[in-house]
């Protein structure tokens, strides 16, 4: 670490790489849970990039890293434990439980198809037709004209003619 703070990037690289292990075990004997280990580490390696100017070489480099480790895994435990109190984690209730906005705007949302799908059935046969090749089916005006035997003006019309019944239907527009 003295090389390190003498700006020596790779004994600063290689001190970190060394320290994670001792991280870990400092953090293991505070009791920390072996899913926040990694959490824990990053949190300490932070810390020493943060406070490496405080190191004194003339002390234990390990005692100075052990004393950051635990105060991170102590930190970490309390962050848990106001989330323990605060939280009840039962993700598969979550998981299968629908958002009660979510299931109000999907069932919303299929209303209108269903209203849609009603109104375009009720259009006369080339418009409903035009409808479907067109913007259902989201064809070409020429391939749409081959499938259907009609001219691509037809089937402009018969589709302008829907989109007017159809508006006209909903929004009472012109």
């Amino acid at each position: 670490m003295a090389a390190a703070q003498a700006g020596d990037r790779r004994a600063y690289e290689r001190v970190l790489a060394d320290s994670v292990a001792l991280i870990r075990a400092v953090a293991h004997r505070h009791g920390v849970a072996h899913d926040q280990l990694d959490d824990v580490v990053q949190e300490t390696l932070l810390t020493v990039h943060r406070v490496r100017q405080t190191y004194d070489p003339a002390r234990s480099y390990d005692a100075w890293l052990a004393a950051l480790a635990g105060r991170r895994a102590i930190d970490g435990l309390r962050r848990s434990g106001r989330r323990a109190h605060r939280e009840v984690a039962d993700e598969l209730a979550v998981a299968s439980h629908p958002d009660e906005a979510d299931a109000s705007a999907g069932s919303e949302q299929t209303q209108r198809a269903q209203r849609l799908r009603a109104a375009i059935a009720e259009l006369p046969p080339g418009q409903r037709e035009a409808v479907e090749q067109l913007g259902l089916k989201e064809l070409s005006l020429q391939e749409a004209a081959l499938r259907t035997g009609r001219s691509t003006g037809a089937l402009k019309v018969n589709l302008h003619r829907a989109l007017k019944a159809l508006r006209q239907r909903f929004h009472g527009d012109d």
